[in-house]
This record gives C-alpha cells, sequence and structure tokens, in this order.
C-alpha cells in the first residue's frame, strides 16, 4: 500500500475499532507505516488478527484485540490488554458501523398500495430491534470506545480523535433511514466532543466517505451478476467525478488530521471525501 504523505506518528498507540474490514484495516497500515503502534479491533477477533499480522509482516507494530464496541466490559477488557501490550492510547479512530438490511426498506418511494402488499417492507414494516441496532451500533458504537479510551488522553499534550460520519449526514439517502440518523448523530457528536474536550489535549474531528465499493455496500451497488443496480447509476450522476472512491483516497485527509503538525488547531471539524456529492445540487 502506498500512502500519499509521510507523518510522524512515531510510538504513537493508535486504536482502531472495526479494524476487521477493508477501510478500517488500510488506515490501520496508514498509521502504522507513520511509525505507531497499532491496535486493531473488531468483534470478529480472527479478522483483526489476520489484518494485524499482514501488517506486521511488512515490519510494524500492528495487534488485533477482540472487542464489541456495544459492550463496555469488552471494551475494558481490550484496553486493559492494549496497556499492557502497547502502552495507553494517544490516537482512537472509531471505525466500526455499518447498516442491517432490517433497518432499509424495500423502496424509495412510500405508495398507498404498499400498505397492502405482504411483499413489500415499507417504512411502517421496518423491524424495531434492527433499527436500534443499527443506531447503536453506529452512535453507541462510538460513544461508548470514546468513553473508555479517552481517559488515557485527557491528561497528554497532544491526542486525537476521529470518527467515521457518511455522505448521509449532510443529505439523508433514500431506504436507510436509522444509518443516515446515526451518522448525522455522528457529525453532531464529533462536534459536541471537540468542544468538550477543548480545554485538554484532544482534538476531536470526522471524515464524511462518500461511495467506496466495499463488501459493506456490494449489494446495494451490483446484481449478483457483476452489473450495476439503478441505485448505483443514481449515485454516480449525483457525483461530480463520475466513480466511485479509491479506498486510499481516505488516507490523505486520515493522516492529516492525525498528525498535530498539519492540524493542531483543527477540532470539530468534518471532512467530505465524496468526490463531489455533498455539493452537487443535480443542476
Amino acid at each position: 500500500m502506498k500512502i500519499p504523505f509521510q507523518v510522524n506518528l512515531e510510538n504513537k498507540v493508535v486504536v482502531i475499532t472495526g479494524a476487521g474490514g477493508v477501510l478500517c484495516s488500510m488506515m490501520a497500515e496508514a498509521v502504522a507505516m507513520c511509525g505507531a503502534k497499532v491496535a486493531l479491533l473488531d468483534r470478529n477477533v480472527q479478522a483483526a488478527q489476520a489484518n494485524a499480522d499482514a501488517i506486521a509482516a511488512k515490519g510494524y507494530i500492528a495487534k488485533g484485540y477482540e472487542a464489541n464496541v456495544l459492550e463496555k466490559e469488552s471494551l475494558e477488557v481490550a484496553h486493559k490488554a492494549i496497556l499492557s501490550d502497547l502502552g495507553s492510547c494517544d490516537i482512537l479512530i472509531n471505525g466500526a458501523g455499518g447498516n442491517n438490511p432490517k433497518a432499509t426498506t424495500d423502496k424509495e418511494y412510500f405508495e398507498i398500495g404498499d400498505l397492502e402488499n405482504s411483499d413489500i417492507k415499507s417504512f411502517f414494516d421496518l423491524d424495531q430491534a434492527g433499527v436500534e441496532f443499527v443506531f447503536n451500533l453506529n452512535f453507541i458504537g462510538t460513544l461508548l470506545p470514546t468513553q473508555e479510551f479517552a481517559k488515557d488522553m485527557v491528561l497528554k499534550k497532544h491526542a486525537s480523535i476521529l470518527n467515521i460520519s457518511s455522505m448521509n449526514a449532510y443529505t439523508p439517502l433514500t431506504k436507510i433511514p436509522a444509518y443516515s440518523g446515526a451518522k448525522s448523530a455522528i457529525s453532531n457528536f464529533t462536534q459536541w466532543l471537540a468542544v468538550h474536550f477543548s480545554k485538554t489535549g484532544i482534538r476531536v474531528n470526522a471524515i464524511a466517505p462518500g461511495f467506496f465499493a466495499t463488501k459493506q455496500n456490494q449489494a446495494l451497488l451490483f446484481n449478483e451478476d457483476g452489473t450495476p443496480t439503478p441505485r448505483t447509476g443514481k449515485i454516480l450522476e449525483a457525483t461530480p467525478m463520475r466513480r466511485f472512491g479509491e479506498a486510499e483516497e481516505l488516507l490523505g485527509s486520515v493522516l492529516f488530521l492525525l498528525n498535530d503538525e498539519a492540524s493542531s488547531f483543527i477540532t470539530g471539524v468534518c471532512i467530505p471525501i465524496d468526490g463531489g456529492f455533498s455539493a452537487y445540487a443535480g443542476v
């Protein structure tokens, strides 16, 4: 993997949740390449450790840990292990999140006939537990790790928290109300935390990725035969650069926000990385 520029994160301990996934494991490798010691957290510890092993095989310091971002005790156990193995947390990347089909409507627009059609999952059929899971995974799954690991950071001169928001935070996408609402909450929470911790050495910022073709959104973007879905056509039409983002295109903003020399007076911001999607009115 190639990073766009080098920043000095030597001996910094970076904790990343959701690190069993593609995007967060890529961020983990990027900060490791800048000298950080990286703790990759995921509920799927095998995935986290596999990604950590791949990073360590390149000569960097990385280790995987099992952690459920919705369970305080799980985070406490992981925190104790990280303190023992790597040291106290300097940087927290809250990468865990995602959507669930139970919190997704089948159609973009409601029509009266949908009430009588048992084959269509309308707004009125959304599963409460599914909606709660998606909202909690994204918002509570950011709040609890921050409560746990920011304890290490409040007395440090330089520390940083990076949250993952979304294009949904600017204008909600159709069909996914719980995910959209949760990501909007993340942007707001980022600002709240930035103010709350402003008298400490902690800066709190976020990135808002646009559309990146990953396993998480594969079913939304492509049919089983690999052809693009109608939703893909809409997304690309609304993205002035007319393409999906490449995963590595997130790294420049990530490294910039985490580097105190470059962004020491920046806190409470959310940077869209979206090919112009959030700027385009459609005309």
